[in-house]
């Protein structure tokens, strides 16, 4: 019997492809057990801390000494066990949410998170996104948190999507928006700003979020005969719709918003299918004035958020000091 190459290679996809989930879970199951056996250790050493010190040091040889070639139980990290079980006292916690993550996302989040809500706000972004360590900590030094949970986010979405896409769109807007990937210039222009953008659109689309799909700058609409460009235009496969970006190097006008309500409507009328949802605009902007930008949304048709966006050069002191020198950047840039 002669074996068609076509389905022969479609029987091997298939097999590769339960191999590869089979793999998966186990390493995820792996990982679940490490995390759980390091948080039931830490319990044990919080219950018998009354002996000093020298308990997690003559632990970590006993340990050594009972298995020689095991690794993960150094005195260094058997402190951070009991720190790890000493901050989440509920189990169910760690089993539902920390025990997806790897312990060292975990001992990350540890030393650089105080609080555990936060903390378990930031582990369950990580398990959404597939963060590596790196990214995890990118986005806790840059303030995401802060940024996209704590601002004071002005838009119109409440009034113009609806339920649950106006809640979608709200959770995907930040305020501001942190580009230190590219080099600061008092003045750069708009243009000059959404080329440092786009040339480098692997880390302008983690900062934009999850779910962006990068469709092109100065995008080219025809209405009527007239010729128009956007700055930015993006897909949104979690909200289902056209994300239009307009960049603005100096303060909020309220005639940005009009602008952009207008190209709002063109991706509406031009792009836009029956399957996808209504397009969203985002106006970033040096600088804003809250109110000005809230009353000039508050008769705009489309659904607009405002926002600001700062560069290496405009970061807050205590910001700037924990990220790469712009002479870095350019050296990384040229390489």
């Amino acid at each position: 019997m002669l074996i068609n190459d076509n389905q022969y290679l479609s029987v091997v996809e298939s097999i590769k492809e339960q191999i590869n989930e089979a793999r998966y879970k186990a390493t995820v199951q792996v990982n679940r057990e490490l995390i759980l056996l390091y948080y039931d250790i830490g319990r044990t050493i919080n219950e018998h801390k009354s002996w000093g010190n020298k308990f997690i040091d003559n632990l970590a040889k006993d340990i050594k000494h009972a298995y020689p070639s095991t690794t993960g139980y150094s005195v260094r990290n058997l402190k951070y066990m009991a720190k790890f079980a000493a901050k989440y006292p509920d189990k169910q916690i760690v089993q539902e949410v920390l025990a997806q993550i790897t312990w060292y996302h975990n001992i990350t989040l540890m030393d650089k998170v105080k609080d555990a809500d936060v903390t378990l706000w930031y582990a369950k972004k990580t398990i959404e996104n597939g963060w590596s360590r790196n990214v995890l900590v990118h986005q806790i030094e840059t303030q995401l948190y802060e940024r996209q949970i704590l601002a004071e986010k002005i838009s119109n979405f409440e009034n113009r999507l609806p339920s649950p896409q106006s809640e979608l769109a709200e959770q995907t807007m930040k305020d501001p928006y942190i580009f230190d990937f590219i080099p600061f210039s008092e003045d750069m222009k708009e243009r000059e700003l959404e080329n440092a953008l786009i040339s480098d659109i692997t880390k302008f689309l983690l900062e934009l979020g999850t779910g962006f799909a990068f469709l092109g700058n100065q995008y080219h609409l025809n209405v009527g005969g007239d010729d128009f460009y956007i700055d930015l235009l993006f897909y949104n496969l979690n909200l289902r719709s056209y994300v239009v970006i307009e960049l603005k190097t100096g303060e909020f006008k309220p005639e940005y918003a009009g602008q952009l309500n207008f190209y709002l409507s063109a991706v509406d009328g031009i792009l836009k299918k029956d399957k996808d949802n209504p397009t969203i605009g985002l106006l970033l902007c040096k600088s804003k004035n809250n109110l000005v930008a809230e009353y000039s949304l508050k008769d705009v048709s489309k659904p607009i958020g405002v926002s600001e966006y700062k560069v290496t050069g405009n970061l807050p002191k205590e910001l700037a000091e924990q990220l790469p020198s712009i002479e870095d950047i350019q050296k990384r840039i040229q390489k």
